[in-house]
């Protein structure tokens, strides 16, 4: 079996930028993408703009084009097109990972849904997004409830319970009642999350004071039936009636497949798997590289596409120093 130097884990901007970045350093490398191209990205919703502008999303010193200064999903799909295209990056996609063992040599042996590879050093850039957090509660697997908000239109004239209150919920809540659901939210705290966007946060505010979005505080779902949910407040349980549900509650790191890779991930509330700040190297595996946000464990709101895209260059000039010394050796 033929050895690479690098298998890159996510086929997403952080495992591309990796995948430019070894092929301009001349390595042999393939990204193992268990979805699409860019799949987190292509499940955002449709009609999605980026907090951040396209020039801080650029990679490869490709310039990103975008219509607006904040380019839109659809733009962004496009962009790692045409990376992909242009650089001619070697992407197995729909093949998902799902072992890590280290062997006698040092090389790492992944295995896969199709077939096997072996390399002398590895990155996990698996984001976060592929993995929603999960209510926990009876009836979360009925087909009315969803986690990923893709477009308002199959909700027209329907009863949407929104569960959250982060800019994805608030957004999906806006655009929801604008095309004629009838809408409610079911927040755990006693306000909007604190980060929501300041161009999002006064249009929510006004449409929960004046009745057009009804917004339960305080309220947990405690169980999920096809026409109803059952609610617990401050004054105690009740019930909405209730077509869909839309969880989105947040996203977090593939756990249980760091976990078969054999990362070090501690029980705590972040969750960081253990890695060098510096050097991006994991604690206990000897070249293997957290790349992108996959870093921040569960604080999800402190790493970006914008502020991980110095990753690569890291990771990749890490990897030929000791692949040269091995040659030297």
């Amino acid at each position: 079996m033929n050895v690479l130097d690098l298998a890159i884990i996510g086929g997403g901007p952080t495992g591309l930028n990796c995948a430019i970045a070894a092929g301009k350093a001349g390595l042999t490398y393939l990204v193992l993408e268990k979805g699409m191209l860019a799949n987190s990205i292509y499940h955002f919703p449709e009609n999605m703009t980026f907090f951040s502008t396209s020039s801080l999303l650029e990679i490869a010193d490709t310039p990103f084009i975008s219509h607006g200064e904040k380019p839109t999903r659809r733009e962004a799909l496009e962009y790692y097109r045409r990376l992909y295209q242009h650089f001619r990056l070697r992407v197995h996609f729909y093949e998902e990972v799902l072992s890590m063992s280290r062997q006698p040599e040092g090389h790492y042996l992944l295995k896969t849904t199709k077939g096997s590879y072996t390399a002398r050093a590895v990155v996990v850039a698996t984001g976060f997004y592929d993995t929603p957090r999960l209510l926990g509660v009876p009836g979360e697997n009925l087909p009315k409830v969803k986690h990923y908000y893709e477009g308002p239109h199959p909700y027209t004239g329907q009863k949407v319970l929104v569960v959250g209150a982060a800019n994805s919920a608030c957004q999906a809540a806006l655009e929801l009642w604008r095309k004629g659901a009838e809408l409610s939210m079911a927040i755990r705290g006693g306000e909007l999350y604190k980060g929501v966007k300041y161009w999002i946060r006064p249009d929510i505010e006004n449409r929960i004071a004046e009745g057009s979005i009804k917004a339960y505080f305080h309220t947990v779902v405690k169980e999920i039936r096809p026409d109803v949910v059952l609610l617990e407040g401050p004054e105690g349980a009740f019930r909405i009636s209730n077509d869909w549900v839309l969880a989105l509650t947040g996203y977090q790191p593939n756990y249980p497949l760091l976990e078969r890779l054999g990362l070090d991930v501690p029980k705590d509330g972040s969750r960081i798997p253990l890695h060098g700040v510096e050097s991006l190297e994991a604690a206990n595996l000897p070249n293997v590289f957290l790349a992108g946000v996959v870093c921040a464990g569960m604080e999800t709101n402190k790493l970006f596409i914008e502020n991980t895209r110095g990753h690569a260059d890291i990771i990749i000039g890490q990897v030929r120093k000791r692949l040269a010394g091995l040659v030297a050796g």
